[in-house]
């Protein structure tokens, strides 16, 4: 069974991605990874009622009716027409494009929705193309943060060292729930399962500390013409002692270190060939050590009500 749960990126993509809706593929990892936990009170039932929900969905991408279609939606990049761009590169990571994000405005409103793959590609981005995301900054009692090397088979920033886990919330019910940002919590607990295996009870929603969030823009590394990201990105700090059971497709390698432990390994990064997220870069350069330094105190760091754009 275990394994079963694990295959969220793997066989249960690579099975049944031609058979089920986009929309579904995405809302399984989140079902498949909290129906182990129905004995706390997450009903199964419910779950069904919400796959099943998201079925009827006649579309991959849709838009809000109260909103103008900005012209990222007017002109969008075809999914249909751009399957070229994914020859040569991992199955289970483009099985995992049909993914469907949540569209925004620079306001962090949602106005729609679209595959990961049309949120990712740069020719979208320079339309305007925005979706939701979250970075996850796990510490351990010691204080040490537990930074993650991304597998060589992503599609985007392959082999970068960046913080815990980075990843978006999806366009269904559970993941867009916006009181208390607990969508976007759940998303993490899915994703840290996922990419790493951190089981969810040892990450009570509860125990995520929403910060605040950043909003930012940047091509893939390497430079490929074809990706990028644009994101609203959310905050969220934890400090627990977990157990790892890696996921080999989505993380090369994983490392906690201290605040001096970090800052020199990013001062040596370029000479050592390191390769440093752009968020990962540009959070640590404005807020990171600020919050670190106040990990018993996280509350008086939140500032919710703030975008920062860098």
């Amino acid at each position: 069974m275990k394994q079963l749960f694990r295959s969220v990126g793997f066989s249960v993509y690579s099975n049944y991605s031609k058979v089920l809706p986009p929309r579904v593929s995405g809302l399984l990892c989140y079902c498949v990874t909290h129906c182990r936990h129905s004995h706390s009170g997450t009903k199964s039932t419910t779950l069904e009622v919400k796959l099943n929900r998201q079925c009827n969905s006649p579309t991959t991408t849709t838009l809000s009716q109260n909103h103008n279609r900005p012209l990222f939606l007017r002109k969008m990049s075809s999914s249909t027409t751009v399957d070229s761009l994914l020859s040569g590169l991992d199955q289970t990571q483009i099985d995992l494009l049909k993914e469907e994000c949540i569209l925004l405005d620079e306001d962090d409103k949602k106005i729609g929705s679209a595959s990961k793959k049309d949120c990712h590609l740069l020719e979208n981005i320079e339309k305007g193309m925005l979706h939701r995301a979250f970075s996850v900054f796990l510490f351990n009692t010691d204080g040490k943060l537990l930074l993650q090397q991304r597998s060589d088979a992503k599609i985007t920033y392959p082999g970068h060292y960046t913080n815990t886990c980075c990843s978006h919330p999806l366009n269904f019910e559970a993941e867009l729930d916006e009181a208390e940002a607990i969508g976007v919590r759940r998303a993490a607990q899915r994703k840290l399962y996922h990419e790493l295996g951190i089981k969810a009870s040892q990450l009570p929603l509860d125990e995520f500390n929403y910060l605040t969030r950043i909003h930012y823009k940047a091509s893939n590394v390497p430079y490929d013409g074809k990706f990028g990201e644009h994101e609203i990105d959310y905050i969220l700090f934890i400090q627990r002692d977990v157990e790892l059971d890696v996921n080999e497709n989505e993380v090369k390698s994983v490392k906690y270190v201290s605040q001096e432990e970090l800052k020199e390994f990013l001062d040596k990064a370029s000479s050592e060939g390191n390769l440093i997220t752009p968020w990962f870069k540009l959070i640590c350069d404005k807020f990171l050590y600020n919050w670190w330094n106040n990990l018993k105190s996280l509350q008086s760091q939140q500032d919710r009500g703030t975008i920062h754009r860098l």
